[in-house]
C-alpha cells in the first residue's frame, strides 16, 4: 500500500518511512527518523532525532518527538528514541532523546496511551500497556512498568520507578520508588491500598489478589522493618509467582519506597 503524505509535510533526505504511513500538513520529520507501517502522524508534528517508532502508532498534531535532551552535558551526540508499537500519542506530548551519560536511550514499549501535555524526558523506560492521563511530567532516567497508570497532572521525579499495575491519583508528586499494585496520592505520593480494580481488570484470580493483599500488608501494616519486609515478600515469590514483580522491583529500586 502507498504512503498518504500531504504536500506540505517536510521529510528530509535520510528519513526511511515503511509502507501505508499517512502524515498530515506542515509535520516535518528530520533525517535519521525511521517510521513504521501503518502508523499515522497528524499536523504540525516534529520527529527528529535518532528516533525510531514502529508500527501502527497514533501520534497527534502538534508532538515533538525525539528532540534534544533538556540536559546541560548534552553536546549533540547521536543519543536515541526507541518508540514500539501500537502506541497512542495525543497532541503537545513532549518525548526527548537519551543521554550520553543514562545509557543513551529513551525507551517507550507497545500499546501505551499518552494523553495531551504528557512529558517524557531523557532515557526514561516506559513498559507496555501504561496509561499516561493529561499533563503527566517525568523527569529524566525514570522507569514506569507495564500496566501503570498515571494520573492527571502527576509528576515523577528523576530516577524514580513506578511499578506494574500501579494506580497515581490526580496531581501526585513522586519522589520515591513506589512498589507494583499499589494505589498512591497525595503531594507527596501516599500509599492508599493495592490497585484492586486493575487487578480485578486483569483477571488475577481471587487466590492471587489475597496474595497480593498479603504483600502489601507485609510491606504496610506489619511493622517489619523494610529489609525484613522484602525478604519475607520476596521468599513468597518462589511460589506465589504474581508476587514475582516484587522480588524484580526490590532489586532495582534505589531510592526507597513510598511508606
Amino acid at each position: 500500500m502507498t504512503n498518504n503524505i500531504h504536500k506540505t509535510a517536510i521529510i528530509e533526505d535520510g528519513a526511511i518511512i515503511q509502507a501505508n504511513v499517512s502524515i498530515g500538513p506542515y509535520t516535518v520529520i528530520g533525517p535519521n527518523v525511521e517510521i513504521g507501517e501503518n502508523t499515522i502522524i497528524g499536523a504540525h508534528a516534529n520527529i527528529s532525532g535518532h528516533t525510531r517508532i514502529g508500527k501502527k502508532n497514533r501520534i497527534s498534531a502538534y508532538t515533538s518527538i525525539g528532540d534534544a535532551p533538556q540536559h546541560r552535558d548534552y553536546k549533540g551526540e547521536p543519543t536515541r528514541l526507541e518508540i514500539g508499537d501500537n502506541n497512542l500519542i495525543r497532541e503537545f506530548c513532549s518525548i526527548h532523546l537519551g543521554t550520553v551519560g543514562g545509557g543513551g536511550v529513551t525507551t517507550i514499549g507497545n500499546n501505551n496511551m499518552i494523553m495531551c501535555y504528557v512529558h517524557i524526558a531523557h532515557d526514561c523506560v516506559i513498559g507496555n500497556n501504561t496509561t499516561f492521563a493529561n499533563n503527566v511530567a517525568l523527569g529524566g532516567h525514570v522507569v514506569i512498568k507495564d500496566f501503570a497508570t498515571l494520573g492527571a497532572g502527576s509528576m515523577i521525579h528523576q530516577f524514580s520507578i513506578i511499578g506494574e499495575y500501579t494506580m497515581l491519583g490526580g496531581v501526585t508528586g513522586v519522589d520515591k520508588d513506589i512498589p507494583p499494585y499499589i494505589i498512591a496520592v497525595g503531594y507527596r505520593a501516599e500509599p492508599r491500598g493495592i490497585n484492586s480494580i486493575g487487578i480485578k481488570r486483569h483477571n488475577f484470580s481471587v487466590e492471587q489478589t489475597e496474595n497480593i493483599k498479603t504483600a502489601y500488608r507485609i510491606l504496610y501494616r506489619s511493622d517489619l522493618p523494610y529489609e525484613e519486609a522484602k525478604a519475607k515478600i520476596t521468599e513468597l515469590a518462589k511460589t506465589q509467582s504474581e508476587l514475582l514483580v516484587f522480588a524484580e522491583f526490590f532489586k532495582q529500586s534505589s531510592r526507597g519506597i513510598i511508606r
